[in-house]
């Protein structure tokens, strides 16, 4: 989460979710809410911070379709923008049911909001740090194994578009010496088309009546390069932009009833791909997180 996931969108989607509870007796109908706050931060100090709320609907016995919808903010250098951010939709569905696992399969997509091309109040386009929505339609596919004590999942997820992101530094060249300064800490990303993403997620649970704490990690494979628009018009594959992002998962749920609990999630980043060095170590997708926490009540019905 801390490379940014929950802002792309298939590691916390169907079964592909942390914390999920195994229990051979019950079938796939619940009907559940659940409403988070969500906070990160980059290496620069630019501040995100997201309210979602996420639906959940079982069809039958097997299947069960999700819903995402969240608002960001975010608190930069450059700018402080907000806005409605990507709709993430999947279906899922049970495949085998045992004693002591099931197996889980979801499709899905995420829908942009917007295309990723908001600007500062002169005109001037912001990175994709400040930008609501990914700007770009994905198609996410995942499975995962569930027992009463682990949870391995792995998905997949491609970049359908580009967004029409802007940004360029020669725009900020006229600005004050401070915004051009700071603007020149990102990479630029016009008109990017994310590389497509393998996910596993490897965590172990402890489970007592009411509480259950969970421990994992979660390594992102950007399998594709990024590619943008140069300053010269022509579209390019930027280097660097393949490799791992790795990041270190723990948490705990605490249900007050059979219809209702909270969720605290930590994710902080262990090691990260990268454009080059002297871009602060930063993507170009503007995923990049040192650290987040999210907390979320669920209503079961």
């Amino acid at each position: 989460m801390s490379q940014g996931c929950s802002d792309a969108g298939f590691c916390t989607m169907g079964a592909m979710k942390p914390n999920q509870h195994f229990n051979k007796k019950v079938e796939v109908k619940l009907r559940a809410i659940e409403l988070s706050a969500y906070a990160g931060i980059n290496k620069i100090g630019d501040v995100i911070t997201s309210y979602t709320a996420d639906a959940t609907i079982g069809l039958g016995k097997r299947n069960a379709l999700q819903i995402k919808v969240p608002y960001f903010f975010v608190y930069g250098l450059l700018a402080n923008t907000q806005g409605l951010s990507d709709v993430s939709v999947s279906a899922t569905r049970t495949l085998w049911t045992k004693n002591n696992y099931q197996v889980s399969l979801t499709l899905g997509s995420k829908i942009p909001t917007n295309q990723g091309d908001k600007a500062r109040s002169d005109g001037r386009p912001l990175p994709n740090y400040y930008q609501t929505s990914l700007g770009t339609y994905d198609g996410i596919a995942g499975i995962s194994l569930l027992s009463r004590g682990w949870l391995i999942a792995a998905g997949y997820q491609m970049p359908f578009n580009a967004n029409q992101n802007q940004f360029l530094w020669g725009p900020w060249f006229s600005a004050s010496d401070y915004d051009s300064t700071t603007a020149l800490l990102y990479p630029v990303c016009k008109e990017i088309r994310r590389g497509n993403d393998v996910m596993l997620r490897i965590e172990k649970s402890i489970r007592a009546s009411r509480l259950t704490g969970h421990i994992g990690l979660l390594p992102i494979y950007r399998v594709t390069p990024d590619r943008i628009t140069d300053k010269f018009g022509k579209r390019i594959s930027v280097k660097g932009t393949t490799g791992l992002a790795l990041s270190a998962i723990t948490g705990f749920s605490y249900s007050f009833s059979t219809r209702s609990g909270i969720k605290v999630i930590f994710g902080y980043r262990l090691s990260q791909r990268y454009y080059r060095p002297e871009f602060n170590r930063l993507s170009l997708d503007g995923l990049s997180r040192e650290a987040v926490v999210n907390v979320g009540y669920e209503f079961r019905f």
